[in-house]
């Protein structure tokens, strides 16, 4: 396992924060899309330099199956993490990576394949968890303002209760509006994580839950074993990669920034 620590720039007095990007060459939709090029970069490239533009991040690290992705990474000065290509899931090859980290206390879990996530989304998910310890878990969602995604079952809905912590996520249309005009928002969840450093290792630890096998959302789990996950409301839409013609249509939003 390849491991290289960035330096700290920020106080070792607080909680270590490690950003860990999984980032997997065997794509059902996209072999090896990791590597493909926007705007003249590797797509992990993208995600890789928001997360250094983060101003509470002390390391970020690319874990990977591949070779292929690791040498892409070493080209880039980035810092790549070997991880076992049998994982079921990122979390738990973010898990296997935060193992080479053992002072960060803090684990967010960028997806690879989102070029326009937000840096400061990063830094508020990271404060978060450095600021309440007691919060175990962490992610974020945005107001669904596109009315063709109420019953998108690719959409993930979450229901917050009145601390902003997740009741519950659905691929179905919640809470069902049988009362409209009650002024609730339908919220759209972000694939963005974070994790206090024992509980990501507690959660890896437990077996697939069964609302997390009927939903097919992993983020069930940890409900269903009594774990908190606190829900950072945003406006912050950042647009994953899962096609090609999805990474054209990014391509020309970054070049026209």
């Amino acid at each position: 396992m390849e491991v290289k620590p960035r330096p700290h720039t920020l106080s070792s007095s607080r909680s270590q924060v490690l950003v860990v990007i999984p980032a997997r060459w065997g794509s059902t939709r996209f072999p090896g899309k990791p590597l493909h090029l926007i705007a003249g970069k590797p797509l992990v490239q993208h995600v890789w330099e928001r997360c250094l533009q983060c101003q509470h991040v002390d390391q970020v690290v690319i874990a990977t199956d591949d070779e292929r992705i690791a040498y892409a990474a070493r080209r880039i000065n980035a810092v790549p993490v070997l991880t076992d290509p049998n994982h079921p899931s990122g979390t738990d090859r973010v898990a296997e990576a935060a193992k080479s980290f053992p002072k960060h206390s803090v684990i967010i879990n960028v997806q690879g394949d989102e070029p326009l996530i937000s840096p400061a989304l990063i830094d508020e998910l990271a404060l978060t968890l450095i600021r309440e310890p007691d919060v175990p878990m962490i992610t974020a969602a945005a107001p669904i303002e596109d009315e063709a995604h109420l019953n998108d079952a690719n959409v993930v809905k979450v229901v917050l209760d009145s601390k902003k912590d997740a009741l519950y996520f659905s691929r179905s249309l919640i809470p069902f509006p049988r009362n409209p005009g009650t002024g609730i928002t339908t919220y759209r969840h972000l694939g963005i994580y974070g994790f206090q450093r024992d509980f990501l290792f507690q959660f890896v630890k437990w077996p697939p839950s069964p609302l997390e096998r009927t939903e097919s959302l992993e983020q069930l789990r940890a409900l269903e074993n009594g774990a908190r996950i606190r829900v950072v409301p945003t406006k912050d839409l950042s647009p994953g990669v899962d096609t090609p013609e999805q990474a054209d249509a990014i391509e020309k939003v970054l070049i026209s920034n």
